[in-house]
């Protein structure tokens, strides 16, 4: 069979949400899945016809299982198996491997990330915790807004009943801390408003954010490394606008006003978001070169009032955690010294699917 060839027997296993793997009795591969395209980071083109080896490297545990498979005609599962990928990334895996009877094909990999199921417990257990959290702030703000416009309204009377300026001055200080709190809570309270669907472009989106950031941080390079083949989404504009800029500007005051941001846009195939399978996504990366988000506090970066600078308010975060949830997304973000890369992961509806095969 050609290396090149995509049999229709096999096409039914692209609509699976696991990675499989086909190879032959020799152990070269015939065919992966949109599912193992996604897990390995490699495209099918680039797969078939190569050794099973050059995917999954030669872990013991899995070529005894291979040999097995193909000595005894049985199945076997592996646990925990460890798969180095490129540039040093490991995969820890289950690993199921049948044998088939199928053209050339003669075992069938079933791979099951451990690592994802593990952090698809742990994003639903912060997600509850988050909302938790962000009701708490959200129900503490609406308390504190009331007292707030009383305390506003009697410093101002008592502005105008005062004949000296040196005592305007005590006023003129508590008016302008009563205006930065109730600031504050609009800000807390925002992020709940109701969603404005429609459809909108990513790269116009980000080609907002970047003149935004451009205009107040002038040594800030953002350089775009964009899919232009990306279907529009159905989306808040406001909203995607605003979680992005803060995502950004967090970047920017990170690097003190001097570095570089990189906007990354790619399609992702076969990824579940907030409990739900999608066949296609778009994955959005804000990468920047800063010093990184300090180890005691980047597991907490996305609560409310968790700021990693001195005079951050802690809310930028959360509220564009909360846009993108509210758009059926995930936020995360990975951190070290000279790169930090907040992940979104957005959903591609049906008809945008559509736009994007016609």
């Amino acid at each position: 069979m050609n290396a090149t060839e995509k049999p229709n027997a096999f096409s039914g296993l692209d609509l699976l949400s696991s990675a499989v793997v086909l190879v032959d009795a020799k152990l070269i591969i015939r065919h992966v899945n949109p599912a193992a395209e996604n897990l390995f980071a490699v495209s099918s083109r680039q797969l078939l016809g190569q050794p099973l080896q050059r995917l999954v490297g030669d872990p013991p545990e899995l070529s005894a299982a291979l040999d097995n498979a193909l000595k005894n005609n049985w199945s076997y599962t592996g646990h925990n198996i460890r798969i180095k990928l490129a540039q040093d990334v490991q995969l820890h895996v289950d690993c199921t491997v049948t044998p088939v009877e199928s053209g050339s094909a003669r075992l069938l990999l079933e791979v099951r990330p451990i690592d994802q199921q593990l952090k698809a417990a742990r994003e639903e257990q912060l997600a509850q915790q988050q909302q938790a959290n962000r009701e708490l702030v959200r129900n503490l703000a609406h308390e504190i807004k009331n007292p707030l416009g009383g305390i506003r309204g009697s410093a101002q009377l008592l502005e105008r009943e005062l004949a000296s300026d040196a005592l305007k001055e005590y006023t003129r200080v508590i008016i302008d801390e009563a205006d930065r709190l109730q600031d504050l809570m609009q800000r807390l309270l925002s992020s709940h408003r109701v969603m404005q669907p429609a459809q909108v472009n990513i790269h116009e989106i980000l080609e907002r954010v970047r003149r935004l950031i451009h205009a107040e941080y002038h040594d800030v390079s953002v350089r775009r490394d964009y899919d232009t083949s990306l279907p529009d989404i159905t989306g808040d504009r406001e909203q995607l606008i605003q979680a992005i800029l803060n995502i950004s500007r967090n970047a920017a005051q990170a690097m003190q006003g001097k570095g570089e941001i990189i906007f990354r846009t790619r399609a992702a195939r076969q990824v579940t978001l907030a409990k739900k399978h999608h066949a296609l996504a778009l994955e959005l990366q804000v990468i920047d070169n800063g010093p990184g988000i300090a180890e005691d506090i980047r597991d907490k970066i996305f609560y409310p009032l968790v700021s990693g600078r001195e005079n951050g308010s802690g809310l930028g975060l959360t509220i564009a955690q909360s846009f993108v949830q509210q758009h059926g997304g995930t936020i995360e973000v990975t951190s070290r010294p000279g790169r930090t890369c907040f992940s979104l992961m957005l959903p591609l509806t049906r008809k945008n699917r559509n736009k994007e095969e016609s």
